[in-house]
């Protein structure tokens, strides 16, 4: 087996939390190498929603102006259909703190995931594509790099100092760490492109039923990202035809029927799931994981995108000055990593599972949803939360919470 030199940082997966992290620690002048099994640009089951608070964190990466150049939309709010017909539209840049920019942002995960992994390699990141993760190397209880598998075959030994695994909801690197814990609720997606969507705004929708929701999400040039997330009870169903099971799941939402249709699939549909997972451990001596990696519950409030580059920063601003010290990097040195992560993620965490619990009470969702809609400022303050451009106590408190209902 062939070994590669040493290098500070192994990143195992290119997506936004691993490219993001890669270029980070590539900017200090560390020695990174990133490796994907994919070969980019590729496609990945995303709802390819960005909030304003993450397009900030694109321009900080240096890639904004990549992504609106190869057709960004920029989207001004959401729309939210409860199972009853109620209905809220928040935007942005009504929300009681002002973000970044007035909008977000619609971009297919093909473009931005390429345009992440180019910084990266911009930056100094050794980028390997077509290279798979087969397992961890060990000294002792310590990580000490891993074995991949290039496209040809041949494996190669990569000792790091510290190995971050990035590689998104079913991630290897997480399993070789420890349990990953599979809870409720269990959900599962399928997401297509499709053309020539009727009554297509500037805001990205939701649309909620008994048994699950669906999300439209302009991506310019006529084309929608069409998602469906359902109970994984119901994924026996897709084996085989993920097209045809998301079009059947459609036909549970009235408000959209007619106006997506099978006929204008340009991008079949890709399945993703199921939800509501997370690894037991988020770090170890020599390893951490970012992203999905790390955990990930429900795609409801959109904050995938912006969670996976906060959590990049969050890992730089901890492991850097680690590996910028020299020598092995212990579990204490991680462990200010898992405190940032409670910090900056807690009340998004809180909100989102709060959401996705109401869902199970489809009166009581769309009592909400209709006492949202009304009530002046109270959708716009829900998007600028689930934005994390406004703090999640704005709706985890008493007032908030009783006037949704009441």
């Amino acid at each position: 087996m062939t070994a590669l030199p040493a290098c500070d940082a192994l990143v195992v997966g290119g997506g936004p939390a691993g490219s993001a992290v890669a270029g980070l620690l590539a900017h200090r002048g560390l020695r990174v190498v990133l490796a994907d099994r994919a070969a980019f640009p590729r496609e990945k089951a995303c709802a390819e929603f960005l909030s304003p608070e993450a397009v900030r964190l694109l321009d900080r990466h240096g890639v904004l102006p990549r992504v609106e150049a190869a057709g960004g939309v920029a989207l001004r709010g959401t729309t939210v259909t409860g199972p009853g017909g109620q209905r809220l539209a928040g935007e942005f840049a009504r929300a009681p703190r002002a973000p970044w920019r007035p909008t977000g942002l619609s971009v297919s995960r093909r473009e931005l995931d390429h345009a992440l992994l180019d910084a990266a390699r911009a930056a100094g990141a050794e980028v390997r594509e077509r290279c798979a993760f087969l397992g961890l190397l060990r000294e002792g209880t310590a990580v000490a790099g891993a074995v991949v598998r290039e496209a040809s075959g041949r494996e190669l030994m990569v000792p790091a100092r510290l190995v971050i695994g990035a590689d998104g909801l079913r991630t290897r690197v997480g399993r070789a760490l420890g349990p990953r814990w599979h809870g409720r609720p269990g959900r599962v997606a399928a997401v297509a492109h499709v053309a020539e969507v009727d009554d297509l705004g500037a805001t990205a929708e939701m649309h909620v039923a008994d048994s699950g929701y669906a999300g439209l999400n302009p991506l310019g040039g006529g084309v929608a990202n069409v998602a469906v997330v359902a109970p994984a009870r119901r994924a026996a169903e897709a084996r085989g035809d993920v097209d045809g099971w998301l079009f059947r799941e459609l036909d549970a939402y009235p408000a959209l029927r007619g106006r997506v249709r099978r006929d204008q699939v340009v991008r079949g549909a890709l399945a993703t799931g199921p939800f509501a997972v997370r690894s037991a451990r988020v770090t170890a001596p020599g390893a951490l994981l970012v992203g999905d990696a790390a955990e990930f519950y429900d795609p409801f409030t959109g904050e995938g995108i912006w969670r996976a580059l906060r959590g990049a920063e969050l890992a730089d601003a901890v492991a850097g000055p680690v590996l910028e010290r020299g020598g092995p990097v212990s579990a204490a040195a991680l462990r200010p990593y898992r405190r940032a992560r409670r910090r900056a993620f807690a009340g998004g965490w809180a909100v989102e599972r709060l959401i996705a619990w109401a869902m199970h009470t489809p009166r009581l969702f769309g009592r909400a949803v209709g006492r949202l809609g009304a009530r002046a400022g109270m959708a716009d303050t829900l998007v600028g939360v689930t934005g994390a451009f406004v703090p999640a106590r704005a709706v985890l408190n008493p007032v908030f919470l009783a006037r949704m209902l009441v």
